[in-house]
């Protein structure tokens, strides 16, 4: 969907916005002029910041609801002050930040019966889902398949990270999957 100049400008986008923060405490101003078209479509986003291949700041967000460079800038920022798992990121750490960038496809329904009808159609390292229940919600990036390799661990962790026991089971329980669009910086 993106090509090389596209993916260039939204790590660049990124890497500004983390900048702009560290400087001036807010997020950078972004003009949707400067910025080709369709980089100026509605899209959802996910930021993750690493540190030495370490996990370091992770925002996104699951609906698109503005244009795409808005929402990198917005989650760059996020990430590296706002993820409430982290300190906000110093100026020495600044440097050494690796960006990568998922830009999600919008989501689509899974329609199922059972826990075991769901795992079978989970698709391991192509699926991101969105686990809903009652007030609860949590999303797995299709990155994290590469910790929890198996559809049953993948799931039992996102019910954990919405908030449910790791065996919580109900017919009211929704699932939403999307893929997503990877945009790393070449090492």
């Amino acid at each position: 969907m993106f090509n090389a100049a596209d993916k260039k400008q939204l790590l660049d986008l990124a890497r500004a916005s983390v900048q702009y923060g560290l400087e001036n405490g807010n997020v950078i101003t972004v003009t949707l002029g400067n910025y080709p078209v369709h980089l100026q479509e509605a899209h959802a986003s996910f930021v993750t910041l690493l540190l030495n291949n370490e996990l370091r700041g992770c925002i996104g967000s699951l609906d698109a609801h503005k244009p795409l460079v808005l929402d990198v800038a917005d989650n760059a920022y996020a990430a590296a002050y706002r993820d409430p798992r982290f300190a906000p990121v110093s100026e020495a750490e600044y440097p050494q930040l690796q960006y990568h960038i998922s830009v999600l496809s919008p989501t689509e329904p899974i329609s199922f019966t059972s826990e075991q009808e769901l795992l079978r159609q989970l698709r391991p390292g192509i699926d991101g889902l969105i686990l809903s229940e009652q007030g609860h919600r949590g999303t797995f990036l299709p990155s994290v398949w590469e910790s929890l390799p198996t559809a049953k661990e993948f799931l039992s962790q996102l019910k954990q990270k919405a908030g449910l026991p790791g065996d919580y089971w109900s017919d009211t329980l929704s699932v939403d999957r999307y893929t997503v669009e990877s945009i790393e910086e070449e090492s």
